[in-house]
């Protein structure tokens, strides 16, 4: 029975390393060896960067929110609380979106929150 080589699986592997580094500077485009250590790493940080995505849009949210409410004369932390008892469901992504396109709108939340507190 003849022997199998892993030239076919090897070249593959090494071709689609390559592919992911295309455009990466220098032999970290060109050599396997680079290729594989600059794309390891540009996946780690590409990992990192999905969760803080996550982080920066809350905390865009909750300025948006927080400028809004300074607007209309209640500090962030009150009105949040003022709403949790009112018993109004709405996220800050909505909440920040409100507050930017219906700014009317958001004026009645705040009043909704302030005399719930």
């Amino acid at each position: 029975m003849a022997r199998i080589k892993g030239a076919m699986m090897t070249r593959k592997r090494r071709k689609k390393t390559l592919k992911l580094a295309k455009g990466y500077w220098g032999a970290k485009s060109k050599h396997f060896k680079m290729a594989k250590q600059a794309v390891m790493k540009s996946g780690n940080y590409a990992y990192i960067g999905r969760k803080q995505r996550k982080r920066d849009f809350r905390k865009l949210w909750i300025t948006r929110i927080s400028a809004a409410c300074r607007m209309n004369g209640v500090n962030y932390s009150t009105f949040m609380s003022g709403l949790k008892k009112a018993g109004v469901t709405l996220n800050r992504k909505m909440l920040s979106e409100i507050a930017i396109a219906d700014p009317a709108a958001f004026t009645k939340l705040v009043e909704q929150a302030k005399s719930a507190q």
